[in-house]
């Protein structure tokens, strides 16, 4: 065997502190985006049923998930709101008193350190449950895009840092920033969801922000799954369009979507773990069938070394008790 010639690359992993030292992709707390669904309403915390551990909360619960968040180590929050009142047009996502507009403020005056992230959909706010304005069965493209920038507006107006619009209208990334610049907001930085796939892995989400769609789907505005060169148009488009960053959804069956974005924007790249991803690990973990936290770390660093700089995860929290404990 002595004349055998060989690499041994197995010098490198032989010990913990080998192995941490040439460590190439790191998962840390600042990368953390944490979801949180506010409601109107009181003394309400309502677990949902498809996503364990995940709270709709009333306002005035809120407080206290927030301090736990920040007590772990989170430093970004996104918000998605919950009306009582639905109508067409989504009245309530751009009303200066909406529940978006009313957990931004509450949350900013508690900590004003804490990065507040606006989602800004029409979807949870209207009746139909479509992203936009619904004309005739058909979700109708510009007439939406004056109403997703008041909603854009009045966010900023509330406090948030963020704007982070999912709609998938054609424009909105224009229409949003121009909104905001004539309001006065040249500052407030976009979040777009530039990559957002028609995907079965949001059917959570959906349980969680009462978003389904009444009728019909959304695969006339979000992308069709099979198709990778479309990212790029989409990607680019935003850009151009001033986008400050640009998210990928969902993240686990698109890593290749995200290393393509990373290869060819340089913006922060964000990846969206969603909820039917979140879903069924968690359904595994609760069987005793994976070790979560194992399992969730490596799915996370997946998504860093796919070049996701931020990750967008339900499992924030965990992962950030996770790290502080291992600290």
């Amino acid at each position: 065997m002595s004349s055998l010639e060989f690499r041994r690359h197995r010098r490198l992993r032989r010990t913990p502190g080998i192995r941490s030292m040439i460590r190439e992709t790191h998962v840390r707390k600042e990368d953390l985006i944490y979801p949180l669904f506010v409601l109107e309403g009181e003394n309400i915390k309502n677990e949902v049923p498809s996503m364990p551990g995940v709270f709709q909360r009333s306002l005035d619960l809120i407080n206290e998930e927030v301090d736990e968040a920040v007590e772990v180590g989170i430093e970004s929050l996104i918000l998605f709101g919950i009306p009582t009142h639905k109508d067409d047009v989504g009245t309530c996502a751009y009303d200066h008193n909406g529940i978006v507009q009313e957990a931004t403020r509450q949350i900013k005056q508690r900590h004003p350190q804490l990065t507040v992230i606006a989602d800004t959909c029409l979807c949870q706010f209207t009746d139909h449950g479509h992203c936009g304005v619904v004309q005739n069965g058909e979700i109708i493209n510009d007439e939406s895009l004056a109403l997703l920038a008041k909603t854009a507006v009045s966010q900023a107006e509330a406090g948030a840092d963020i704007i982070a619009p999912s709609n998938m209208m054609d424009g909105f990334v224009a229409a949003i920033r121009q909104g905001l610049d004539e309001a006065g907001y040249t500052d407030i930085p976009i979040m777009s969801y530039a990559v957002k796939y028609a995907s079965a892995f949001y059917g959570p989400f959906r349980d969680a922000a009462h978003s389904s769609p009444k009728s019909g789907d959304r695969k006339t505005y979000q992308m069709d799954p099979a198709n990778r060169l479309e990212a790029f148009r989409e990607a680019q488009s935003d850009v151009d369009e001033g986008a400050d960053f640009l998210i990928v959804k969902p993240a686990l069956s698109y890593l290749d979507i995200i290393r393509d974005v990373r290869t060819r924007h340089d913006l922060p790249i964000v990846a969206y773990n969603v909820s039917g991803e979140y879903s069924m690990i968690k359904a595994a973990a609760q069987n005793g069938w994976v070790d979560e936290k194992a399992i969730v770390m490596e799915k996370m660093t997946s998504m860093k070394r796919a070049g996701a700089d931020l990750i967008l995860t339900y499992f924030a929290k965990d992962i950030a008790t996770w790290i502080k404990e291992d600290e």
